[in-house]
């Protein structure tokens, strides 16, 4: 379930759709490999016979603060696209952040457990406030406003028929006159909670808190729309430390394994989103390639904790990891105990 056995079973330029940045691919690149930039420092004379991964977020028990990112078109890696990872969702305990640019139909999804809608406000914003009622019609408990794609990279999909971003209207763009006064505007449309996602920087994490956001998601797109943007995990915590608690702070980008999602959340997140690795474990293995993943990012999650001496998620705080990029040992060392 993995992104060479992917590339095996995907067409050529589905594959490409999925995987690929922009330019250099500078900032798809560095997303995982930021995240070993932090150390672990373990605590020791814990009790830690039972690990619990569990976690309340807007309303939502979930099995572990590990959510299915927004990614497009799923029906590019299998025929029954998002009805399939909704299952894989559900099956796992989590929550699906489902694209406003879905290869199925609303209608066609079986979202049965509590799930978030992904929203762009585009030039016609008609178009994006028919699709956020649609959506909370549905049941969508929150939504996740995509902020940081004023225009959208060409890129050029023939299996996607007219939601292939290089044939999309004009009117169907992303509106690049976006101001914060459009959390106010979709949560006065959608009655519910608003994210913001594309958050990079302290300054703009507080400006849409103090605009009525409801939480921020550090995201850099997956670096699909602009190359060499700071990584995720280094975006992370200044972030988190600007917005203080007043509300949740997600992330995405390059989250790999268990290990990740304990840096993650030591960093400041109460979260963390998965993009491309369920999109392989979608095309390969379907509802139960989804289901399975998940799984494994919430087991790998628990051991790490464990190892770590953290019995549950409340336990984890800065003082978990440190900094300590590309030292050699004993500069870590130096870094690490003075």
């Amino acid at each position: 379930m993995n992104e060479e056995t992917s590339r095996t079973v995907l067409p050529a330029a589905v594959f490409a759709y999925y995987r690929d940045g922009v330019g250099d691919q500078v900032t798809r690149d560095e997303a995982a490999a930021a995240w070993r930039d932090w150390r672990f420092v373990p605590r020791l004379f814990r009790d830690v016979s039972r690990v619990s991964t569990e976690i309340e977020l807007f309303g939502a028990r979930l099995a572990a603060p590990v959510l299915a990112g927004p990614t497009a078109l799923h029906t590019l890696a299998r025929p029954e696209g998002e009805a399939a990872t909704a299952r894989g969702v559900e099956a796992a305990g989590s929550l699906l952040v489902l694209s406003f640019r879905s290869g199925r139909p609303l209608e066609e999804i079986p979202l049965t457990r509590p799930w978030w809608y992904q929203a762009y406000v585009l030039r016609d914003r008609s178009v994006t406030e028919r699709e956020v009622r649609r959506a909370v019609a549905a049941g969508a408990r929150a939504i996740v406003l995509t902020a940081d794609a004023p225009y959208v990279h060409r890129r050029t999909v023939p299996e996607a028929g007219a939601l292939a971003p290089a044939i999309r209207p004009p009117a169907l763009e992303q509106d690049p006159a976006l101001g914060a006064d459009t959390i106010t505007w979709l949560a006065g449309v959608s009655g519910r909670p608003v994210l913001v996602k594309g958050v990079l920087r302290p300054e703009d994490a507080v400006a849409c808190v103090d605009a009525g956001a409801a939480g921020v998601i550090v995201s850099n797109h997956g670096g699909r729309q602009l190359d060499r943007v700071v990584a995720t995990a280094h975006a992370l915590g200044p972030v988190a430390e600007a917005v203080g608690g007043r509300v949740p702070v997600l992330v995405d980008g390059g989250i790999r394994d268990g290990a990740d999602v304990l840096t993650a959340l030591a960093l400041g997140a109460r979260a963390v989103l998965i993009g491309r690795p369920l999109l392989w474990a979608l095309s390969t293995g379907g509802a139960d390639g989804v289901r399975d993943r998940l799984d494994l990012y919430r087991e790998d999650l628990a051991r790490a904790m464990a190892q770590a001496g953290l019995a549950a998620l409340e336990d984890i705080d800065a003082s978990v990891v440190r900094h300590v990029t590309h030292c050699p040992q004993t500069a870590i060392n130096r870094h690490l105990f003075g």
